[in-house]
């Protein structure tokens, strides 16, 4: 039988997780893991690159847990993981900060658009976590990583440092694909349709969390903007519209022309009536299973530490092997 492909993903827990991270990623990963060795972090250390509230690291950690477990990703076949409980993380991420260059770093967008406040202390985690990051996809000899269009450039970085530490030594690191979600994952926000849906949102009513109660889902859908055409169709004229056509399409499977066949004729408000119905028989079940698991936090950190135990022999492997063959002496 021949071994599956290794994926490897992860989420920051620097809030909660919205239905753009659901739709965009976990929705696909919940697929994914039938045909690839599924490695699902939650990414603490790339949280705290800024400063976090330590109780609400703490909650969004087992939240998101929580959520991958409830939207259906299986522990049975992927392996669900805290990214600060596998100490080769960090070991590894210094070993490949002596294979990097300050140069090809601060080329890395998230980094330039920072420092471009002068007013703003810009830390060296922010400046040196896609070396982290790489070290996050190497360790598990990763062959894909799902990742957003934004986050292309840190898997390009990772493909030149595990290049140039194999060309100076010997094969050590699979050089890992990118995978980019079709257009239809992208989803924006319900009050500013040209920007991504975000968990840094202002406007409360511009973001749906997996956690949302149903009325709130429904009435943020409500709430979301559309314009005075008053027809359900796709066009970069009606970009709130196009967005939420695109949620409907993203959950349901449907057609952009399927939705736009079955709402002719018809008007805004029956349109977001019906998305709410859906995003409601979507996301309850997730938030009720989530919040069930939360109410057992002993239950969750066991399955924490089965997982990470999983997670660092795999990781373990890796690192021995570069630290041989960077002259570094093991016990």
């Amino acid at each position: 039988m021949n071994k599956k492909q290794v994926l490897f993903s992860g989420i920051k827990p620097s809030g909660d997780i919205t239905l753009g991270n659901y739709l965009g990623a976990i929705k696909n990963w919940v697929d994914l893991q039938n045909d690839y060795d599924c490695y699902f972090s939650i990414v603490d250390l790339h949280a705290i690159t800024v400063k976090q509230e330590p109780k609400d690291l703490r909650k969004s950690t087992l939240e998101i847990m929580a959520i991958y477990i409830a939207s259906g990703i299986d522990i049975k076949k992927s392996t669900i993981f805290i990214q600060s409980h596998v100490p080769a993380h960090t070991e590894c991420s210094w070993l490949l900060n002596c294979y990097s260059y300050i140069g090809e770093l601060s080329r890395m967008t998230q980094y330039k658009d920072t420092s471009k406040n002068k007013d703003q202390n810009v830390s060296v985690g922010l400046f040196d976590y896609p070396v982290l990051m790489a070290s996050d996809i190497l360790l598990y000899q990763t062959d894909l990583v799902p990742v957003g269009e934004d986050q292309k450039q840190h898997i390009e970085l990772t493909r030149d440092i595990a290049t140039r530490f194999n060309n100076l030594y010997s094969p050590t690191f699979k050089i890992p694909t990118p995978s980019i979600p079709k257009a239809g994952a992208r989803i924006m926000g319900l009050q500013d349709p040209t920007k991504k849906m975000s968990k840094s949102d202002e406007n409360e009513n511009g973001c749906i969390y997996i956690l949302d109660s149903d009325d709130v889902i429904r009435r943020k859908i409500n709430k979301a903007v559309t314009d005075t055409v008053g027809i359900v169709q796709i066009s970069d004229d009606q970009l709130g519209v196009k967005n939420l056509i695109n949620i409907y399409s993203v959950v349901t499977g449907l057609s952009f022309n399927d939705i736009e066949e079955k709402y002719k004729g018809k008007n805004y408000s029956h349109f977001k009536k019906d998305l709410g119905d859906i995003l409601v028989a979507e996301l309850s079940p997730i938030r009720e299973k989530a919040n069930s698991l939360l109410q057992n936090k002993d239950e969750l950190l066991k399955i924490a530490k089965e997982n990470s135990d999983k997670a660092n022999y795999v990781a373990q492997k890796t690192l021995r092997k570069m630290k041989k063959k960077i002259g570094l002496i093991s016990l």
